[in-house]
């Protein structure tokens, strides 16, 4: 195989495989196309313009279903092998592997049905080509994709649409800058109307990518010829083409022998006598087959560089995606407490300080927890009237001798009481804020992203620790506004100045134990106490919250459910590992392409193509 050979086969081979993964351009954007890459050669042309006979004239057989009507409804890449002269032709379908066709007419019916496959019987159209592989003495190494023939009216059957469907299909074929245009006009019409020219200078208004294909010659007037007023000016020769006669298809006349007619009407003709070297369906294979070759040897470097890029790309989004778990019991327990452990890591640095959130929990300490202090309602409950209450009541039905001690008391408890909101609040607060930061960590974690049902279970193995550890927490702070109602700071108390009379007698008089300004000594010596007692649980409090709460989350927030996980068999160890369908369907596309474009890359360096 020469070196040229080599590279045709490389790029049919490279097309089979990019089809087989759904690669047929202007498709899934999440992917670079390898297809848009690689050159090609689309056959375009309005129905009746005889596109069919040209691809059956290159091939040397009848293979294309034939009919009124848009026939060709899907792309057919014709990848064309020559063999050895002798050995028997056969074609072959990348849908149906290793099944030779030698009975060509089967091979049109086959085409028919895979085209009715995808589209039904209906006569919609399909983007996804058809891969036919023909390998024969007769023809040259050449790829064609065979596009549908553009109309201006839809058949019955047909949506009104179908004409522009048919005429986006085909543009986002050819407006590939490595696609080579051949396009096909009947001779026997004005040029300057056809719809195969008129779109390809659209796409390539220097003509520089097009090959212009005249059918039909035969037909024309007596008197005129083909080389006269061509209103498009293009780069490569003109290729003039006799296709078989209605008659001579419907006799079966076999396409060696109108290849030979062919030849013999450009050799005898006084109009193109002179070009029949450069004339026929066997020219125009050749013509094209070397244009091919030139092209993707002037390709293949950017080609290389596609495909190494994308296998960068592809790679990083595997190992962002994460690679295959084994199935034993070992690896996907180990797996488990990986992705714990990274879950785990993340939540510490939120706390710590290395990601933000856990300054929302001295949040609560510095504002929170000072704010609903400030906001009890002592004000009211050390209001005159509240303690000549609270200590009129206490005295009972005696007056109290020399200070009230019960009133102090029963006033200093009310007022403690009020503590406990602020100090259920707090743990609320934080309980808030750690199960805040378990969801954020979760959703950080990237290597869980993969598994929905690990990470419902470890926010819900995580959900139930932190409510542990809040209950914990809401009884020790409890406990501390408890301590201080249970036992006063008797100091206090004998420090404060004590009410002596005049005459020296410490004893103040009983109607001096009911003036006013009597409760407001009283009311003030409990504010004071109040004060000191919530200057104390401000300190105290936090303590007891991030002992209790923050602490238990950093260092056993996931123990028990690594517990339970110890216990479980395989099988109920691959149901927590069961992944996200999005993601395993997203991973396989990505093991698949890389999988081709590594196949590709192995492909160019067996190609001697720099020689």
């Amino acid at each position: 195989m020469t070196t040229m050979e080599s590279l045709i086969g490389l790029v049919n081979r490279i097309q089979r495989a990019c089809t087989a993964l759904g690669d047929y351009g202007g498709g899934d954007n999440a992917f670079s196309s390898l297809w848009d890459a690689l050159p090609s050669v689309a056959v375009v042309g309005g129905q009746s313009s005889g596109k069919s006979s040209v691809l059956e004239s290159i091939v040397g057989r009848d293979f294309l279903p034939r009919g009124s009507g848009i026939v060709t409804r899907r792309p057919l890449v014709l990848q064309l092998h020559k063999t050895e002269d002798g050995q028997q032709e056969y074609a072959e379908f990348s849908h149906l592997p290793r099944r030779r066709f030698s009975d060509f007419s089967i091979v049109r019916k086959e085409i028919q049905d895979e085209t009715d496959r995808i589209t039904g019987k209906t006569k919609q159209i399909s983007p996804v080509p058809i891969h036919l592989s023909i390998y024969s003495p007769n023809v040259v190494n050449l790829t064609l994709i065979d596009l549908p023939g553009l109309t201006k009216v839809a058949v019955e059957g047909q949506p009104e649409s179908i004409v522009q469907d048919i005429e986006n299909m085909v543009r986002s074929y050819v407006e590939k800058p490595n696609c080579i245009i051949l396009a096909i006009s009947p001779a026997n019409q004005d040029i300057a109307t056809s719809d195969a020219i008129k779109l390809a200078r659209e796409v390539d208004p220097t003509g520089e990518r097009t090959f212009g294909v005249l059918t039909k010659l035969d037909l024309m007037d007596k008197g005129t010829n083909a080389l006269e007023g061509r209103s498009y000016r293009l780069q490569h020769p003109w290729v003039g083409i006799v296709n078989r006669s209605q008659a001579d298809i419907n006799k079966n006349v076999d396409m060696i022998v109108a290849r030979r007619k062919e030849r013999e009407y450009f050799a005898t003709s006084p109009d193109y006598g002179h070009l029949s070297s450069k004339m026929g369906s066997e020219y125009l294979a050749k013509l094209l087959s070397k244009h091919l070759e030139s092209v993707i040897r002037a390709r293949i470097p950017s080609i290389t560089s596609l495909i190494n890029k994308s296998i960068d790309e592809l790679e990083s989004e595997m190992d962002y995606l994460g690679r295959p778990i084994g199935v034993d019991a070992g690896a996907q327990l180990y797996t488990i407490l990986e992705l714990c452990r990274a879950f785990d890591k993340i939540f510490k640095e939120h706390l710590d300080g290395g990601r933000p959130g856990g300054d929302r929990i001295y949040g609560v300490f510095d504002n929170q927890l000072p704010a609903a202090l400030r906001k009890l309602p002592f004000d009211r409950h050390l209001s005159m009237q509240n303690v000549r209450k609270v200590v009129s009541e206490a005295d009972g039905y005696q007056p109290h001798l020399i200070a009230p001690e019960q009133g102090y008391r029963r006033l200093i408890d009310g007022a403690l009481n009020y503590f406990r909101g602020p100090a259920e609040a707090s743990v609320d607060a934080v309980h808030f804020v750690l199960k805040e930061l378990v969801r954020k960590s979760i959703g950080e974690t990237q290597e869980l992203r993969r598994f929905p049902t690990l990470q419902a279970e470890i926010a819900s193995a995580a959900g139930e620790a932190l409510e542990k550890f809040r209950e914990e927490s809401k009884k020790t702070v409890l406990r501390l506004v408890d301590m201080e109602s249970s036992y006063l700071t008797v100091d206090f108390f004998r420090k404060l100045p004590q009410e002596i009379e005049r005459a020296g007698n410490p004893a103040p008089s009983t109607a001096d134990r009911y003036t006013e300004g009597h409760f407001r000594r009283i009311g003030s010596n409990v504010s004071s106490y109040v004060g000191m007692v919530s200057e104390t649980l401000k300190n105290t409090i936090p303590k007891a919250v991030v002992y209790c709460q923050v602490r238990e989350a950093k260092q056993s927030l996931l123990n028990y459910f690594y517990t339970q996980i110890g216990k479980k068999e395989g099988k109920q160890l691959g149901l927590l590992l069961d992944e996200d369908p999005a993601l395993m369907e997203r991973r396989q596309q990505c093991a698949k392409r890389l999988e081709l474009y590594k196949a590709a890359r192995d492909e160019i360096d067996s190609v001697s193509w720099a020689r």
